[in-house]
């Protein structure tokens, strides 16, 4: 069945945040309590899941909903330094005029969101913001039944291992970008349904499985 729907990520797929990630993550740790991420094993951090970090760093569980409101308002504060990939509206434009229709889910607020999209917000019909670290999957769901759709004709898109892992949660197919926070070994063992190693690959390669018999 041909893909309809596409879902992307937000950080690491669309947008450049892991740097700004990388210069915040030890002032946050500082200040909700657990252990700071050392140079020496960011690489190896990048190839375990988002249970595995939070183990490994220490991280308080009780703590992620405080901690991920901080982020959000560090990030809003910004926005204006975190620029888009190149060539991201481009490539959702060519999904766009190749019929599929766009959505977004994403950890952060829909406000920043829009704000960090900029034109390219208009070329999205769904956004599904706010998720939780391992809420996606119910956002997934929620915007597949918003747009009519079975789960067959709906792709995600995302950079991390939870990506992949809540697209499976959710029924849906799952996409796999290489330049983001997660390891490209990390996530092709996960064996995704396609993986993009340069963003003028998708929208080919999207436009290309929708053709398929």
């Amino acid at each position: 069945m041909p893909y309809s729907l596409a879902i992307f990520d937000l950080d690491g797929t669309l947008a450049d945040s892991f740097p700004w990630f990388l210069r915040n993550v030890n002032d946050v740790a500082d200040r909700f309590g657990f252990r700071r991420m050392a140079d020496d094993e960011v690489e190896e951090l990048r190839h375990a899941g988002s249970r595995e970090i939070i183990r490994r760093l220490e991280v308080p569980v009780w703590k992620l909903p405080m901690i991920a409101r901080h982020m959000r308002r560090m990030k809003a504060g910004h926005i204006d330094g975190i620029p888009l990939f190149p060539g991201v509206e481009a490539m959702l434009r060519g999904l766009r005029d190749g019929g599929l229709t766009l959505a977004l889910v994403s950890s952060d607020h829909e406000a920043n969101a829009r704000r960090q999209l900029g034109g390219a917000a208009s070329l999205f019909a769904h956004f599904d913001c706010g998720a939780s670290l391992f809420g996606k999957a119910k956002k997934f769901r929620r915007v597949v039944k918003r747009a009519g759709l079975a789960p067959a004709q709906v792709i995600s898109i995302g950079d991390e291992v939870r990506d992949i892992e809540a697209a499976r949660a959710a029924g849906i197919a799952c996409a796999a970008v290489m330049w983001g926070y997660a390891a490209p070994n990390a996530l092709r063992a996960l064996a995704p349904e396609l993986v993009f190693e340069r963003m003028e690959d998708i929208a080919a390669g999207l436009v290309a499985a929708g053709r398929e018999p």
